[in-house]
């Protein structure tokens, strides 16, 4: 009978220490509070000439990063350059989750998002090392920013699938580029399914649910057939 005891004590304390040991990630990954997003210029006139994804792909992963940031209460600066005179208004699926009546839009002139004063303050002031940007296009308006915030010592992350450019070669070669300098790739999807992180985080699951369905193409019908399946 001791023996029995000693090995369920035995037993336990391994599966404590896996546990234990599961609970500490690796701290490349990205969670609720450890980073900012940064969305750049989703405006019609520079979605216009965007040829490396479709409109619909780039207008659902858009959504699906918003409406992440939006769930997860991460700290979020959306930008725009020449709004009113030139690149019109940023995307139906952006202004779904920060209203510009309600969200402080920076407006800039300048190619590089770093290089405007009031941007720079508002991403630099957030107190986050690690930046996650996103946004049109690849290879000026998003290679500029990540590159000088690696330059300043940033952990920059790249949504590609939330990136346009002129042409499939423009995007992949700036992606590459950034790649190099130090930049972590990573997907919308990816970038949503990280921040859950667990399914039995109730508090954001049916929010997280909900935006897979609307925006996560095929993993979101599939997400829809397992939970109305589930139910039966």
């Amino acid at each position: 009978m001791k023996k029995t005891i000693q090995s369920i004590i035995a037993l336990l304390s391994i599966v404590a220490s896996l546990g234990a040991y599961a609970q500490k990630p690796s701290t490349e990954l990205l969670n609720p509070t450890n980073h900012e997003l940064v969305l750049i210029d989703f405006e019609g006139q520079m979605a216009f000439a965007a040829k490396n994804s479709s409109i619909i792909e780039l207008r659902n992963n858009t959504a699906l990063i918003a409406g992440a940031s939006k769930i997860f209460n991460v700290p979020t600066v959306v930008t725009t350059v020449a709004e009113k005179s030139f690149s019109g208004p940023v995307f139906p699926e952006l202004e779904l989750f920060y209203p510009q009546a309600t969200s402080n839009y920076i407006d800039r002139s300048s190619m590089n998002t770093w290089e405007d004063i009031n941007a720079y303050k508002a991403i630099t002031s957030k107190g986050k090392k690690k930046i996650v940007f996103a946004g049109l296009w690849t290879s000026v308006c998003i290679v500029g920013p990540a590159l000088s915030a690696i330059a300043e010592g940033y952990e920059v992350y790249i949504i590609t699938d939330a990136c346009g450019d002129v042409s499939v070669e423009s995007h992949d070669m700036a992606v590459r580029r950034m790649i190099q300098a130090g930049a972590r790739p990573m997907t919308a999807l990816q970038y949503l399914l990280e921040l859950q992180r667990d399914w039995a985080r109730q508090s954001t699951y049916n929010p997280v649910i909900a935006l897979a369905i609307k925006y996560g193409g095929a993993y979101g019908i599939g997400a829809q057939y397992a939970h109305d399946m589930l139910k039966h």
